[in-house]
């Protein structure tokens, strides 16, 4: 089984990510390679933060590997908080205050038309690759759900009744942005020796 590293420090995203690939590569953790460094993401595209984080492995630990890095892009916020959504209520990552910020943005907005977009960077055998997943949805007046992490208690995708937040793990990555974007990744890596 070949092992590639996926550029995050998030247990929550590895987690998903691994049940996604479902033992068909072994993924390793930053914390499994060794390093616990606070990798940059200063860049004003979710493109550009993923392609960041992959090179940096890959430059300074000499692994193969991806990185992602999603966003929500909420219609009536302008598109944001976009690629500042992991720090949208402040530096420390907090989903609480995230949602809170959002839902207290969102007040007495009816259109809440909303789409998370997850970008993948992969680097292989020294060629740079990127896959996009994308999902369309609306943000709820209030959470719902106790499951997810990030926003899923308050977007309820198109496909859905349900916010991710209310899905079991393998109905949510059936569609959401991170599965499918790690569906186009495995695809390809399949392809490749």
């Amino acid at each position: 089984m070949q092992d590639i590293v996926f550029a995050t420090n998030n247990s929550h995203k590895l987690e998903e990510i691994r049940r996604i690939f479902g033992g068909k590569f072994r993924i390793l953790s930053l914390k499994e390679i060794g390093c616990e460094d606070d990798i940059p993401e200063t860049a004003d595209t979710l493109e550009g933060n993923a392609i960041m984080k992959a090179r940096y492995v890959k430059q300074h630990y000499g692994y193969d590997c991806f990185a992602d890095d999603t966003g929500l892009m909420v219609n009536a916020l302008d598109g944001a908080p976009g690629v500042y959504s992991a720090r949208y209520a402040g530096p420390g990552h907090d989903s609480v205050a995230n949602m809170s910020l959002l839902l207290k943005n969102l007040q007495g907005i009816t259109d809440r038309r909303a789409r998370f977009v997850t970008v993948i960077a992969l680097i292989l055998n020294g060629v740079e690759t990127t896959f996009e997943g994308q999902v369309e949805g609306r943000i709820l007046t209030e959470p719902h759900g106790a499951d997810g992490f990030g926003y899923d208690p308050v977007f309820q995708p198109d496909e859905s009744d349900m916010s991710f937040a209310e899905m079991s793990a393998d109905a949510k990555n059936a569609i959401s942005h991170r599965g499918r974007a790690t569906e186009k990744l495995m695809a390809y890596l399949q392809t490749v020796d």
